[in-house]
């Protein structure tokens, strides 16, 4: 006889209806399918803005859910013990889900699906989440690509599925089991007063991430090459923010882009480039998964870095008072936004890494709880890679200048005028939205004097480059 027992189907970083490969599968078994959210310790340790920005998620995903005829059954516990507890109470024969690569993830899910199977439970994982799974791309000597241009010319070429339809239906289990209600998760309690302001940039949900595909992609992508590192001007395709809680997926990014360059958009093959950027991220993170934990490079371990958090130049850092605009500028609009411009990521990183000598890790955790686009593989490799301590690193003593990077990608002090309001006798809103943002206690308001440099470009410059090369390694 058929199977017709329910089966749930664990949502994770993938809170979309289209090209999914657990909730397809489960849809067109027939059988009554159960999409369960669990708040684990995974949820609990993320910072402030990605925790914030998954709860509003979670919501716009629960109401595509409940167009289908289904609905999303929230939990809060381990995981093991609330899907052990879920099968239960509902009968269910099957758990579902979409792998994920951290490695605390895969510890989770390891036990997970060994407990389910003992218990004569169909655990099953599945892709989605990346274009390639990462134990399928090797060299030819058979090890795992440590440098991007060479995986880049080994997967380009790949054939990437189709995405998946969304489900037609979901078919609903004769009784839901209870849940928790999101709003008393509270998730958005650490962003305190900066929710309202970074609410508005927000932009939520499937539908949402699929009309901002087809925009870009109709238009921006041709000027991408170049675009996409000028910081004032919008040329980027802002799907960072989707993609990380997998409101779009990898694949449907990819063939889009791919229809991009067979229509001659010049900028499309530099914006693959870059989603295979974040393929690459996670193949190092999977292959080696100490890669947010510790220097990648273990020489690097015993470079001179400072890692105390509460130096003055590492306040200044964070409160975007360095007085060097372009860093400032970065840390406000993340601050204000959610999100900073890529090209601004690697200037800020720079600066701390290497101006003020401070460890990439001060800098990663800063990010963790700031940006609502976090991603475990992107921001740690990111972060090494400005380094210097990472894999296909740029090397050390390749210090941003960011006196040269503002005059070569922000010519007329656009973008710095737009988020640093000290000096403006009539700042924008913008730049007045980040007092209302950060905490009181940081006694900060437009009518302060813009400060001097913490550390001066060539200053700094000179100092990282000493320590370089007196390094002991």
């Amino acid at each position: 006889m058929a199977d017709t027992s329910p089966i749930i189907v664990w949502i994770r970083r993938d809170l979309r209806l289209s090209d999914h490969a657990a909730l397809h599968a489960a849809g067109k078994s027939g059988r009554p399918v159960i999409p369960v959210f669990i708040r684990d310790h995974t949820v609990d340790d993320l910072g402030a803005a990605p925790k914030w920005r998954l709860g509003l998620g979670l919501a716009v995903y629960a109401e595509a859910l409940a167009e289908k005829g289904s609905r999303l059954v929230l939990r809060a516990g381990p995981a093991r013990e609330v899907l052990e507890a879920l099968v239960d109470e509902t009968g269910a024969g099957a758990v579902w889900w979409q792998r994920a690569y951290d490695p605390a993830a895969i510890e989770r899910d390891t036990a997970v699906k060994s407990a389910l199977k003992d218990r004569d439970i169909d655990a099953q994982s599945f892709a989605g989440h990346l274009l390639f799974e990462p134990w399928t791309v090797e060299t030819k000597q058979g090890g795992f690509y440590k440098v991007y241009s060479p995986f880049w010319r080994a997967v380009k070429d790949t054939e990437v599925p189709e995405p998946l339809p969304a489900p037609s239906t979901l078919a609903a289990p004769e009784r839901w089991p209870e849940g928790d209600a999101l709003e008393d998760w509270n998730l958005g309690a650490e962003m305190r007063r900066g929710a309202a302001v970074v609410e508005p940039y927000v932009q939520l949900g499937e539908a949402t991430a699929q009309a901002r595909l087809g925009a870009f992609t109709g238009g921006k992508i041709d000027a991408y090459k170049d675009g996409r590192n000028l910081v004032s001007e919008d040329g980027c395709s802002n799907l960072s923010e989707n993609l990380s809680l997998g409101e779009i997926s990898p694949a449907q990014c990819w063939h889009a882009g791919l229809r991009a360059m067979e229509a001659g958009k010049e900028g499309a093959e530099t914006w693959v480039k870059e989603l295979v950027w974040r393929e690459f991220a996670y193949h190092l993170l999977w292959h080696t998964p100490h890669l947010p934990e510790s220097n990648w490079r273990e020489e690097w371990d015993a470079f001179p870095w400072n890692e105390d958090e509460r130096r003055r130049e590492v306040i200044a850092w964070k409160h975007g008072r360095t007085g060097i605009p372009f860093v400032d500028a970065a840390q406000r609009e993340m601050y204000v936004t959610g999100r900073m411009h890529n090209r601004a990521r690697m200037i800020v990183a720079s600066y701390l890494t290497k101006h003020l000598m401070c460890h990439w890790k001060i800098g990663m955790k800063w990010f963790e709880d700031c940006l609502i686009d976090w991603d475990p593989a992107s921001n740690s490799l990111g972060w090494q890679w400005t380094a210097g301590s990472g894999p296909d690193a740029a090397p050390y003593f390749r210090v941003f200048n960011p006196i040269t990077q503002r005059e070569k990608f922000d010519p007329d002090c656009a973008y710095v005028n737009r988020w640093i309001a000290e000096g403006q006798s009539n700042p924008p809103k913008s730049a007045l939205s980040y007092f209302d943002a950060i905490p009181e206690s940081w006694g900060m308001t437009p009518d302060d004097d813009y400060p001097e440099p913490v550390v001066s470009p060539d200053e700094g410059r000179k100092a990282a480059l000493s320590a370089y090369e007196n390094r002991d390694f």
